[in-house]
């Protein structure tokens, strides 16, 4: 089990982040990167789960005050206005870039390779950070809605992207002008909706592959099995 820890931006700002140190043979550092609701007990059983195979994990919170509590669910319908707008008024992730950056410094601290991964708004947030962040090895990006916004952006470390075939927030348009303007990048097409990993839009065997590529991704990068 993790637990809840406090970073400090290169501003000074603090930020929440929960925390969860490798159980089996290190692997390296991992930042994931939650979806509008926050830092939700999916996100940190998730966490615990990757950190299970040897993984450091730190998931920092990209938008809500160092001292505001994790949610105690995975979704909370009557605050999506507020989570909305909060995510706009981050430049859905590019205001938090601080906060990613971070997190990847916390982890490279220890030597490790740093490797990165995010759902929805997590997942643009992610996008920009294989771009404008320093210290990552290799991004996976999962259904992020903002990312044809930023097409122009050039990742600086192997990226992956994965959509929903059936995803009613990100039109197959966006997907087909992201792959056009990325046709060196792996952008994969599951037979899913949104959210295809989370418990609200789970979908089972496209969870399983989505997650088998990113971290056989991870380990083509380096991060193989070291000393725990």
């Amino acid at each position: 089990m993790g637990e809840r820890i406090t970073l400090t931006t290169a501003d000074g700002e603090p930020v929440s982040a929960y925390h969860a140190p490798p159980g089996d043979a290190r692997r390296g550092g991992l930042v994931i990167l939650h979806a509008i609701w926050g830092v939700t007990p999916h996100i940190r059983a998730l966490s615990d789960s990757l950190a299970d195979q040897g993984y450091e994990v730190i998931a920092p919170s990209l938008l809500d005050a160092a001292d505001a509590p994790f949610p105690t669910a995975d979704l909370d319908p009557p605050n999506l206005d507020l989570r909305m707008t909060l995510g706009l008024a981050s430049g859905w992730g590019a205001a938090a870039l601080p906060r990613v950056q971070a997190a990847i410094d916390a982890l490279a601290d220890k030597g490790d390779k740093v490797f990165a991964m995010g759902f929805c708004f997590g997942g643009t947030t992610a996008w920009l950070a294989s771009a404008r962040c320093t210290g990552l090895t290799a991004v996976s990006c999962f259904y992020g809605g903002d990312i044809a916004s930023y097409v122009d952006e050039q990742p600086k470390v192997p990226t992956i992207l994965h959509f929903g075939r059936t995803d009613q927030m990100i039109p197959l348009a966006d997907v087909e002008k992201i792959s056009a303007a990325h046709p060196d990048l792996p952008v994969w097409l599951y037979d899913a909706g949104h959210a295809f990993v989370a418990p609200n839009g789970y979908h089972a065997d496209s969870a399983s592959l989505a997650m088998l590529r990113t971290l056989q991704l991870f380990q083509r990068s380096g991060g193989g099995r070291g000393e725990a």
